[in-house]
């Protein structure tokens, strides 16, 4: 295989890789926000729980529910985190059987993003170390951190403006891409619902767009200005 077909190879991995790359590194930033948390922040947008939590026993078992999340072990074996949450006042498990299964699930996925994220980060940083270290492929190298920015802007603007104009269709592919069917929906009044409701999603969702688009903008006029100035 000749050089020039390996750099070619080299510069596509990195500009495809690079979106998803982002995503999960913004997923995981959002999941890991502290002090004050994002439930905090969202908790100060959005209206009480209608069923009787306090905003302080929403906050500590939405706090608590993420601490889960964050957590490095296995699914299976920090699901007992939730497990052992009551409801506020009472002996009742705050989760039913079937949130708990849900968030079983949910840990998987977002562990498999972030060991996923680990490969991706080895190809683009790899990638973009082995172009921008010889000065044959520099040049090459600055055109690849601007398209690998310019796909991620354009995909995420497509991706904006499905989710401010068909919400509802965006929410339930995304969960039925990664979750069994069925195994993701509750009533109103159970508690993954009251402390995560819709609106709770739609910020994360944009927050989680909103922060990939400019992440992807950034490397774009990275990318120029470096092209412009070794031109």
């Amino acid at each position: 295989m000749n050089t020039k077909l390996i750099n070619i190879i080299i510069r596509w991995l990195i500009i495809i890789a690079t979106p998803f790359l982002l995503t999960v590194v913004t997923m995981r930033t959002v999941i890991a926000w502290d002090s004050p948390s994002y439930p905090e922040f969202e908790y100060g947008r959005i209206a009480p729980d209608r069923y009787g939590f306090t905003d302080q026993e929403r906050l500590d078992l939405a706090d608590a529910t993420l601490a889960y999340l964050r957590h490095p072990d296995p699914a299976e074996e920090t699901i007992i985190m939730l497990e052992e949450l009551r409801l506020p006042g009472t002996d009742q498990p705050l989760y039913n059987d079937g949130e708990i299964s849900h968030m079983l699930d949910v840990k998987i996925v977002a562990d498999a993003f972030k060991r996923v994220g680990w490969i991706l980060a080895v190809i683009v940083i790899g990638g973009l170390a082995f172009l921008l270290t010889q000065p044959m492929t520099r040049t090459l190298g600055y055109k690849t951190i601007m398209h690998s920015g310019l796909l991620t802007a354009g995909i995420l603007i497509v991706v904006g403006i499905l989710i401010g104009a068909a919400w509802n269709f965006v929410f339930v592919q995304f969960h039925e891409i990664l979750f069994p069917p069925g195994s993701w929906t509750f009533a109103y009044t159970d508690s993954l619902i009251r402390l995560f409701p819709e609106q709770f999603w739609f910020d994360f969702g944009v927050i989680w767009v909103g922060g990939i688009l400019i992440e992807g903008i950034v490397l774009a006029v990275i990318g120029y200005s470096l092209l412009r100035r070794a031109s």
